[in-house]
């Protein structure tokens, strides 16, 4: 049989594996590394996993479709690409890679305020249909700067970020001396010099930076005041009143990610945003939080039809998106997934788990007798 991916890794865990031989082990903490002890970031996962489907065996054959509307836009699979900070790290270019992917396969990109590539760069890359996340900054001259950036970039969906009130703390990123500015310790060289493939990409792209803040940094600025810097700019919380600003300023779809209670869907609702993204930034600020699929199923029951719903943090397969989907969610995304793939298997990494994705949720659906997505919960095993 044929497959539309590298046959030798056929799962975002073979990814994730190779991912780990390949880059050195601070990046790779950065990536996989959680808060605290990383109980939220496994519950993420395993309570997501005891979601069950009910087969339908005796039936004709199903014509699958993958494809799903979402803001007037129809996508060819019902994921995305979530965001995630200094990608360049990581692997030197991937949010360049994976904004291509993206827009290759016709699903939706959402670049990071603190990523690696500016807004410009990815508006040309992904021909203005890429989402953007913003960082509330804590001046709204900043913050208008920004949205006024966008505006000129042609970007329709704005993301605001609500979980980041403060910086997570990561046991695993303390450890390495990954923090803002990074230290570069003897293990850290060492672990460099141990990846020379990595080593290499990152000598001829040039160190990570903050390309899209780039224009609002000090000149001269070194990395000893980096950390400063950014502590400074993006410290405090987003509020009611910081919302509304934006929603007068933003005629474009306006989304609030970082949702896991009814209090805050209630305030997505009465401000007019378009729709939410419950997530707990993959088990990455809040140990002691549920499960994103626990917040999913609250906030599902009250809220559908009220407000798009969508959904991230511990996705890892299609039959996690079809999971995800089963329960309430509209829409998926996925952080992690896509860049092991990217630091796996570089410039195709993009395509292989986009490839992985659609092909493991075309067989679920298959297998239980799904014709669409929108049918998925049609599926579902009711809990006893």
């Amino acid at each position: 049989m044929s497959w539309p991916f590298n046959p030798s890794y056929p799962s975002i865990e073979d990814l994730r594996n190779k991912a780990q031989r390949r880059i050195p082990k601070f990046a790779f903490d950065y990536l996989d590394g959680g808060c605290n002890e990383d109980i939220n970031l496994h519950k993420n996962t395993y309570e997501l996993r005891e979601v069950e489907f009910v087969p339908v065996y005796l039936k004709s054959q199903p014509v699958i479709n993958l494809q799903t509307e979402l803001f007037g836009t129809i996508y060819d699979a019902p994921f995305g690409i979530a965001p995630v900070g200094l990608q360049g790290l990581i692997w030197p270019n991937a949010t360049e890679i994976l904004a291509k992917a993206a827009h290759r396969h016709n699903i939706p990109f959402i670049l990071s305020t603190v990523t690696t590539s500016s807004i410009e760069r990815v508006s040309e890359l992904t021909e203005g249909k890429a989402w953007f996340q913003l960082y509330h900054p804590a001046e709204d001259t900043l913050r208008d700067d920004i949205i006024k950036r966008l505006k000129n970039s042609k970007y329709e969906v704005l993301v605001l970020l609500c979980d980041v009130p403060s910086f997570g703390f990561r046991p695993r990123d303390i450890r390495n001396g990954l923090a803002m500015p990074p230290a570069m310790s003897m293990r850290n060289i060492i672990q460099i010099l141990g990846k020379p493939g990595w080593a290499l990409k990152t000598l001829v792209h040039g160190s990570p930076q903050f390309a899209t803040l780039t224009p609002y940094m000090p000149k001269g600025l070194n990395m000893k005041r980096l950390g400063h810097f950014m502590d400074k700019t993006f410290s405090g919380r987003l509020n009611k009143e910081k919302i509304s600003a934006i929603r007068d300023q933003w005629k474009g779809k306006l989304l609030l990610k970082g949702v896991a209670s009814e209090a805050d869907t209630e305030m997505a609702i009465q401000l007019g945003l378009d729709g939410i993204i419950v997530s707990n930034h993959g088990g990455r600020q809040l140990d002691a939080g549920e499960s994103a699929i626990h917040s999913l199923h609250t906030i599902e029951k009250k809220y559908k039809h009220k407000i798009k719903i969508m959904m991230d943090s511990g996705i890892r397969s299609g039959p996690d998106v079809a999971r995800a989907l089963a329960c309430g969610a509209e829409f998926t995304f996925l952080g992690r997934s896509f860049m092991y793939g990217v630091a796996a298997l570089g410039e195709k990494g993009g395509d292989h788990t986009i490839s992985i994705l659609k092909t493991q949720l075309y067989q679920v659906m298959n297998q239980i007798g799904c014709e669409s997505v929108s049918n998925l919960p049609m599926h579902l095993k009711e809990k006893t």
